[in-house]
């Protein structure tokens, strides 16, 4: 009989790719934490379901481009649950459709803050558990990228773009980095989704309306992501890191 997988944290638990991946992980006996920034009510949905399956789940409010709220959610962790297994960096966020040359500085922060800081900071919190280096006993760290590093989000989303294709980055230096020391790092890079992140950016409608750009003809649903997910941080790809999987139905 397999031991259960241990604990796993997910930013931006609460909605969308998030909590699709954070109810998929509950199934497969992982103990949860839930991150979210804003919606609470969101997050204990998602914590009420994980309880259901069986498992140890919390939710923890943490602002991820924010330093002392993600040692914070870290120790929540260490506290409430024990030693983590998987980091799913997810939490991230686009504003409202426009052009390079109509962005500000503050936007452009914003954004990179959210998707590149938070990320790094999650994964450096991680990797102080985990590694081996630090006693730790291993795990995975997946980072939520997008098809967007690759095709660039023109007219609409270069500063998101731009901070997936940071991801990416990241995701390549950081396995090499971690290689040796038992933790395997790796990313998914998720096509248009059916998600309410579209309505955040002004366009609730946006999947339909570029779906015939995909050559499966569809928006991709959060639960085909979270598969993805579940299995980059599992046993059977103990052999991947360094590895991008496109979930982007072939755009």
């Amino acid at each position: 009989m397999q031991n259960p997988p241990g604990v796993a944290v997910v930013t931006g638990g609460s909605r969308g790719i998030g909590a699709a991946t954070c109810r998929l992980a509950a199934m497969r006996g992982y103990d949860l934490c839930v991150n979210y920034r804003a919606d609470a009510a969101a997050a204990e949905a998602v914590v009420r379901d994980a309880r259901a399956l069986g498992v140890a789940a919390i939710a923890v409010q943490a602002d991820v481009s924010l330093e002392s709220d993600v040692m914070r959610l870290f120790e929540a962790v260490d506290a409430q649950l024990g030693t983590l297994k998987l980091l799913v960096n997810n939490a991230g966020i686009l504003e409202t459709q426009m052009r390079v040359d109509q962005m500000d500085a503050g936007r452009i922060t914003r954004v990179l803050a959210a998707n590149v800081t938070g990320s790094l900071l999650c994964a450096r919190e991680a990797v102080l558990r985990m590694s081996t280096r630090h006693g730790g006993g291993g795990g995975a760290i997946v980072n939520v990228s997008s098809a967007a590093a690759r095709l660039g989000g023109p007219g609409e989303y270069v500063d998101y773009a731009a901070s997936k294709g940071a991801i990416d980055s990241f995701t390549i230096g950081l396995a090499k980095e971690v290689a040796g020391e038992g933790i395997r790092v790796n990313a998914v890079r998720p096509g248009i989704i059916y998600t309410d992140i579209h309505a955040a950016g002004g366009e609730p409608g946006r999947v339909d309306r570029l779906k015939s750009a995909v050559p499966m003809n569809r928006g991709g649903q959060p639960e085909e992501v979270a598969e993805v997910i579940l299995w980059l941080g599992s046993e059977q790809a103990s052999y991947v890191t360094g590895s991008f999987v496109e979930a982007a139905g072939g755009r």
